[in-house]
């Protein structure tokens, strides 16, 4: 049974049925309308923390999609639950697929620095600081592409630029 159907709160239920709808009305493909029941189930899956469900999903959704934009939210939520799984060189290769086919994901730019940032710190602590360095300064050029796109945003990280001299 798809997951939208078996949402037990109000909310999700209520959501559900609209999208439901909007998929009925709105002129879709078929392909297209699978793709998107299944990116709606991954993402319930992956708030519920059912990350292998929701990974299970995404790639589902991913064969009918061929809207680049729609593809490249999929591609993104798919290098999230990698993030969080701890795989970042997974992760990092499907912030890249996603940001190939939408290069304004400034959100896709900021979870690559700071997989940067956290390598350089690990190499750092291991003793290599000219490799923590060169992901330092790899963590940067993704921070300073995110803020290009969403100024305002990403203040810590901005803040980290100009503390360590990495703005230009």
């Amino acid at each position: 049974m798809p997951r939208s159907r078996i949402n037990g709160n109000f909310i999700d239920k209520t959501s559900s049925i609209v999208a439901n709808i909007l998929l009925q009305i709105i002129p879709t493909t078929s392909g297209e309308k699978k793709a998107f029941t299944y990116y709606r189930d991954g993402m319930s899956a992956q708030s519920e923390g059912n990350y292998a469900e929701a990974l299970q999903n995404y790639y589902e959704a991913t064969r009918p999609e061929i809207d680049p934009y729609d593809r490249s939210y999929i591609l993104y939520n798919i290098g999230l639950i990698h993030t969080s799984n701890g795989e970042h060189t997974k992760a990092l290769e499907y912030y890249f697929r996603a940001l190939e086919r939408n290069p304004f994901l400034p959100q896709a730019f900021n979870n690559m620095a700071v997989i940067c940032h956290y390598r350089g710190e690990q190499a750092i602590l291991q003793g290599d600081s000219e490799i923590g360095q060169a992901w330092f300064d790899q963590a940067a050029e993704y921070w300073k592409q995110a803020i290009a796109l969403t100024p305002g945003n990403y203040i810590e990280a901005h803040n980290w630029l100009k503390i360590t001299r990495r703005f230009e």
